[in-house]
């Protein structure tokens, strides 16, 4: 299987993925509608109900089951992207299912139940982890960044931006800085422990492009201060 993303970053016209299938290769796409294209065998793609668990957390009732030899290729609204990640035996990476965008057949999936406190943040139940080998798309807003944990040494990240994190991870709901910069921002994962830990780098946009559209406080106050400056700083 060969995935080619034809826009690499976040862009505002969206983003474009062209999957091309091998004989043998059958992956599992969960958001259907989103194919716009494709080129094989009619009998490449088979729908299918997902089971009452996965509808419920995805909100949705059919995925496809794509076969090869074929190429098709899924069409991303603006503000999403998809980032590839390879599973292998001994994975221990939790994720949000709701992110999930396609997995390879031979993948499977267990569920692991969250603390009750961690649930009324995220607002979900549970952590989907892969077994097996092989590969899954995740949705994220931006660009996917990787970090490695310490087992004494925390690394804070904004709780909507993890994507996802080792089983045996230590997370503990928390704010950072001192008493302005914690009554300023969002909660975050205080985290320890070993492995690696994915987040993405594009929740924020939105805030910023906000801010800026708006001039911000700085810019306002020079426009009052300097002479001629609503002339001169638009």
């Amino acid at each position: 299987m060969d995935i080619q993303i034809n826009h690499p970053s976040n862009t505002p016209i969206g983003q474009a993925v062209t999957f091309s299938l091998a004989e043998g290769d059958l992956i599992h796409i969960l958001h259907p509608e989103q194919i716009v294209s494709y080129r094989g065998p009619s009998n490449g793609r088979s729908d299918r109900f997902m089971n009452v668990n996965r509808m419920y957390r995805k909100g949705k009732l059919i995925q496809s089951d794509m076969s090869g030899p074929s190429q098709f290729v899924a069409a991303l609204p603006p503000g999403f992207a998809m980032k590839s990640v390879e599973i292998q035996n001994g994975s221990d990476l939790l994720y949000d299912f709701r992110s999930l965008f396609f997995y390879s057949d031979g993948i499977t999936m267990q569920t692991r139940v969250l603390q009750i406190k961690n649930m009324l943040v995220t607002r979900d139940v549970i952590k989907v982890k892969f077994a097996g080998t092989g590969t899954l798309g995740i949705l994220t807003q931006g660009p996917v960044c990787q970090t490695e944990l310490h087992p004494t040494e925390p690394v804070y990240i904004d709780a909507g931006s993890l994507v996802a994190y080792p089983e045996n991870a230590k997370l503990e709901l928390t704010v950072y800085g001192n008493t302005l910069a914690s009554q300023h921002m969002s909660y975050h994962w205080k985290m320890t422990g070993l492995g690696s830990v994915l987040f993405q780098a594009g929740r924020q946009n939105h805030r910023l492009e906000k801010d800026w559209a708006n001039d911000g406080f700085i810019k306002r106050v020079l426009r009052e201060i300097i002479p001629f400056g609503g002339i001169f700083i638009k």
